[in-house]
Order: C-alpha cells, then structure tokens, then sequence
C-alpha cells in the first residue's frame, strides 16, 4: 500500500477520534442550501500561434467555447458540502460532463478542520496550484485536506493518491492518459501567516509530487519536490509580491531535477480610477538546449532537467495571454525557460466599466546556439462592462511579435505576427438560498 494512502487512513482515524468533544455535542438548526449557476460563453478567432499539424498551412481558428456549472451548496455549523456539476466543450460538439467538485468539509470551533473529495486548490498567487478557471475544464483535485485557520495562522496538508478502476489488474500503474490527474501522489504542505500590526503576510509551500514513465507496463513512482515562499505586502495604494520556488528530486523518467523560478510584481493605485502594475518573472531553463531548424531534426538527451515547471497554476494570468509558454510543449521536452518583463494600466471611468492595457517583453533564461534570446514582445488589450448585476461582457485582443528563435522553439514558420481575439459572456446568479 502507498505511505500517502496509509497516511491518509491515520490522519482519518486521527480526526475520527480527537475531534473536538464540542463538534459532536452541539446539534444546531440553522442550515442553509444555496444552488448557484455559473455560466460562460467565450468566441475566439485567431491568427498563429499554434504549431501547424500535417500539411495545414491555412493557421486560421474560428471557433466558440462554453461552460455550464450547477452549484449545490449545503451548510451547517461544523460541516459543509457541494457539488458541482459541469459541461464544457466547442460549440458544435458534445463536449464532456464531469463532476468538477464533490467534498464535505468538517469544522471545528477551535480552527481545526477536514476537507475530503474532489476540490479546487488555490493557494496565494495561483502561481504553482490554482484553478485556472480561464480554461472550459480548470483544475481541481481529488484529496484530503487537514488544516487550522486562526489567529493569522493557516496551516493546510493535503494527500492525493490517484489509482486505475481496475485495480486487480495492473493497477499499481497509474496512467495519466485514462486518468484525469499527471500524477500519481501527491503531499502537499502550505502555511501562511498574517501579521497584525503591518500589512504583511507570507506563505511556505513544500509538494512532494509521484509520477510513472508512461511507456512502461510496471514502473516505479519517481518523486520530485517543489520547495518556496510567497510574501504580499500591501500598504496604502501599494500591493508588493515576490515568490520563490525550487525544484528537486527525479521526474518520470529517473532524470534528475534542479530547477528555480522566482517573480516580483508591484501594484499601484494613485486614484480610485487608475491602477498601474508591473513586474518580473524568470523561471530557470535547460542548458545548452537543442533546438533545430525548422524542418531539420536531431537526438538529444537529457542528464538534467533545468526547466522550472508551473505544475497545477493558473497559467493564463501569467507569462502572457497568448498560451505560448508553459502550455504548449517545447522541442523534444527541452525547455530554454523564460524571462518575463511586463507592465500595464488599468483605468475604470466607470463603476461598472474597466479597461487594460499590458505588454510583456519575453526572452529565453538559456542559451540556445544560434540562437537569440530574444522571443518577442506581446501586447494585450482588454475591458469588461457589468450589463447587469450577475452578468459580464468582456472583451479582448492580443497581439505579438515573435522573432525567429520563437519561430524555432514552436515549430511555426513565418508567424511572427501573431493575433488573438475574444469576446466573452459570464454569467454568475444565485437561483435559490433556503434557510432553516
């Protein structure tokens, strides 16, 4: 048996018989259930951007995006529950029906609680775990999480262990292609403080992540670690953040890992109206990575893995809107990582009117031979107007000028202008709230 599993059946039995006396001796009436509806529609047309597969040349898309979720809340002293109910996909296709969200959540009065089942997890930033609820499908995980809130101090474990259906047969091998996790186990330990008298606060985050090699019928699980901190300081018109992570251990294919990232990002707000931000992202890369020309091939091999890895974030608030890095896959699983310069203007006329400008300039953190590290400026455009209470449409354009190491790192040939646009419609109403 797994330690993960067999850590997650004492830390159970644990709950079950230390829980706080005054948890099972109150037997209050006052519940509410709430059922909630979220709904998102989103047309895109773009033009680049994504690698051309086969003999593709027209690089084109048009297309339509939804999302449906039927939110059922319940709520108690002491125990909560949902579950969510989701539809997703393009326009035109059936799409996929899932159950995004099913958890209890037992609280005790002195901060303690218990949260089981399947459920997002964002913590700070949404930088390494977030729910990146940009994409139709978004994260969320099936885990459980043990933890204490109070007095500024928040203290969270989470334990997930993924494993087939069939587990008579062959089923120490999970495979991420029939599963809906890349990972196999995963424990994960976050601790944040907030202190009283300045408005200053801190995170620690430490994952300790199992995966297979997927080529073979029964391999072992390799580990690797995630190890960093996140600090907000937030005065008056000021929001202040810096983070830092390393990577450690081996990945699926027994390949050693020393990879780090780190980010800056400072918001001002000089007037209830105006909002200015900037900031700085490097995330390490591979050394010496080789990348072919176009339509040329080449072996390669990897003794060590550099290229910070972004794990279970929300990827589109980061590193630029157009999804080129960290999403899509690089040449032969090289990574060169990258550096991100980026500053951008909000400005809100009204009170249900916003606009934003941002542009990001974006090189390689290695070396690529041949190569200029440069990758390209990108610059992003977006407003969002509140028609109606629970309903927003909102609007954008993005648009990048990509130089040709870019051109080589995603195998698409002459697209060094880019173009992306959106037009989105989300709609977010509380259908019911019953109290007894």
């Amino acid at each position: 048996m797994s330690k993960v599993l067999k850590y997650s059946c004492l830390w159970l039995l644990a709950v079950a018989l230390f829980w706080p006396t005054t948890t099972r001796a109150q037997d209050s009436t006052k519940n509410c259930l709430k059922l909630d509806v979220n709904f998102l529609s989103r047309g895109e047309l773009r033009y680049g951007g994504l690698p051309e597969v086969g003999d593709e040349t027209d690089d084109h898309a048009r297309f339509a995006v939804g999302r449906t979720r039927l939110i059922l809340g319940y709520e108690r002293p002491h125990l909560q529950a949902r579950i969510t109910a989701q539809h997703s996909g393009v326009w035109g296709q059936s799409g996929s029906f899932n159950l995004y969200e099913t958890w209890i959540k037992l609280k005790a009065d002195n901060g303690l609680f218990a949260q089981v089942g399947r459920q997002e997890l964002n913590y700070d930033d949404e930088r390494i775990l977030g729910r990146d609820d940009w994409t139709m499908v978004s994260n969320s995980h099936d885990a459980l999480r043990l933890g204490y809130e109070g007095h500024g101090h928040k203290a969270h474990l989470v334990l997930a262990y993924n494993q087939r259906s069939d587990n008579m047969n062959g089923g120490s091998t999970y495979r991420t292609d029939d599963g809906t996790h890349p990972y196999k186990s995963m424990v994960t330990a976050w601790y944040h403080y907030d202190l009283t008298r300045v408005p200053l606060g801190f995170s620690l985050l430490f994952m300790n992540l199992g995966a297979q090699n997927q080529q073979e019928e029964d391999p072992k699980t390799e580990f690797q670690q995630l190890l960093g901190a996140y600090v907000q300081y937030h005065p008056t018109r000021w929001n202040l953040e810096a983070s830092y992570y390393r990577q450690m251990g081996t990945d699926e294919f027994h390949i050693p890992i020393k990879a780090w990232m780190m980010s800056l990002k400072a918001d001002f707000q000089p007037s209830s109206r105006w909002s200015l931000t900037g900031g700085y992202d490097f995330l390490s890369g591979d050394e010496n990575p080789v990348i072919p020309e176009i339509g040329a091939f080449g072996l390669t091999y990897h003794d060590t893995v550099r290229g910070f890895s972004t794990l279970y974030g929300s990827h589109h608030q980061f590193y630029g809107a157009m999804y080129f890095f960290y999403i899509q896959g690089y040449y032969a699983g090289y990574t060169p990582g990258l550096q991100n310069l980026y500053f951008g203007a909000t400005y809100k006329p009204l009170e249900r009117l916003n606009f934003n400008a941002t542009y990001h300039y974006m090189r390689t953190a290695s070396k690529i031979s041949d190569a200029t590290p440069s990758l390209g400026h990108e610059l992003e455009l977006s407003a969002g107007y509140t028609i109606i209470k629970d309903v927003k449409l909102s609007a954008g354009y993005t648009y990048m000028h990509g130089t040709s190491t870019l051109e080589r790192l995603q195998r698409i040939e002459g697209k060094n202008k880019l173009h992306w646009g959106w037009l989105m419609l989300t709609v977010n109403p509380n259908i019911f709230t019953k109290r007894w």
